[in-house]
């Protein structure tokens, strides 16, 4: 949908379509069912009445309101508004005088042998009044609507480069912390086994590449992101030894939701983490399941007394700035827990979000 402001013309349009119902409801329909031949001059003064309201309109609108009334100088602005409303019935009585309209009127009325109306000299004073102020009324009110329109989008449009700053920053910090891990595993690996260090590599520089070119835009097919975890847990498992048992339950896709890229790896890498230990035997159990618009992971680890940790200590920088992501990216849409079992040995982290439509059929 355009919006008047991308056309120009269609605002004018509006405003002179505006006057010319205005001027014949207040100015000119009442006269032209007298059924009597007016003089010029009376159209010359509904006229001046009309360029008039249109001045104490724009000039309201383009100079009081923004340099006195936002500005918190009500009182000079009201005494402005009365000023002019007082001083417009004189004004238009001058006018009358000069065109010599009373004379003319009657003799207009008097030719069609029709009386003229009493005269309301008093009440055209305190008829003009009332129309001018009433002028200043919705002047004032547009403006201050426009001025709360134009405020409402500027917020709107800071909030959303500040969400897609935050997003970017929180996302540049979950990378490098992802990566400054892997490489150090890596780094560990090569005075071990050269030929899986190598694999090791191969898979990072396939995942370094998969977040270079596919996740730019800020959402990722759901089987591209599982494909990603699943280079991340085989690399993982090069440097574990047999006492650690890795389990990944992929999730059975009917269909290819889009979703924020790197919003699970934090708490697999916590799992790997926290859940491994070179002489106990433990257990990493990973799934991920879509169930209509429900996506739901659960991260399961053991824990050892060497590295026990709290719900509230668990994280870090990456898991810190995706709770903070899901807060941007799904707000009211998803639910995170994380706690201990009862048996204190092993630590459930369980995500859910739920997708919308856009998401869910989005190619």
């Amino acid at each position: 949908m355009v919006s008047v402001k991308s056309r120009p013309y269609i605002s004018i349009l509006l405003h002179v379509f505006s006057w010319m119902l205005f001027a014949f409801v207040l100015l000119f329909h009442q006269p032209l069912s007298w059924n009597i031949t007016l003089p010029f001059q009376f159209w010359i003064k509904q006229g001046c009445i009309l360029v008039m309201l249109i001045i104490v309109f724009y000039v309201n609108s383009k100079i009081l309101v923004p340099q006195l009334l936002l500005k918190n100088q009500t009182l000079t602005f009201i005494l402005v508004i009365l000023a002019v409303a007082i001083l417009a019935g004189p004004f238009i009585k001058v006018i009358d005088e000069a065109l010599n309209l009373p004379a003319l009127m009657t003799k207009a009325f008097s030719e069609m042998g029709i009386p003229r109306p009493p005269k309301r000299s008093d009440r055209i004073d305190i008829f003009l009044i009332m129309m001018t102020l009433f002028m200043f009324g919705i002047s004032t009110s547009v403006t201050l609507i426009q001025k709360w329109q134009a405020d409402k989008q500027s917020r709107e449009a800071l909030e959303k480069e500040k969400i897609g700053s935050e997003l970017s920053f929180l996302k540049a910090q979950i990378n490098p912390h992802f990566f400054f891990n892997t490489l150090n595993n890596i780094y560990a690996l090569t005075h071990v086994d050269v030929d899986k260090s190598r694999k090791a590599l191969h898979k990072l520089s396939r995942m370094m590449r998969y977040l270079l070119y596919e996740t730019q835009s800020g959402i990722t097919p759901l089987s591209k992101e599982v494909s990603f975890i699943v280079d991340y847990i085989e690399l993982m498992k090069l440097r574990l030894t047999d006492t650690t048992t890795v389990v990944f339950e992929e999730p059975i896709l009917k269909s290819d939701p889009q979703i924020a890229p790197m919003l699970f790896l934090p708490y697999i890498e916590n799992a790997f983490k926290y859940g491994v230990s070179t002489t106990v035997p433990s257990i990493i159990t990973i799934s991920l399941e879509l169930n209509d618009k429900e996506l739901t992971m659960t991260v399961k680890n053991s824990i050892f007394k060497s590295n026990a940790v709290t719900a509230d200590e668990y994280g870090g920088i990456g898991l810190s700035n995706t709770k903070r992501r899901l807060e941007l990216l799904y707000p009211g849409r998803h639910t995170f827990s994380a706690y201990i079992t009862e048996d204190t040995k092993a630590f459930i982290v369980n995500l859910n979000i739920t997708l919308d439509d856009t998401e869910l059929h989005r190619s």
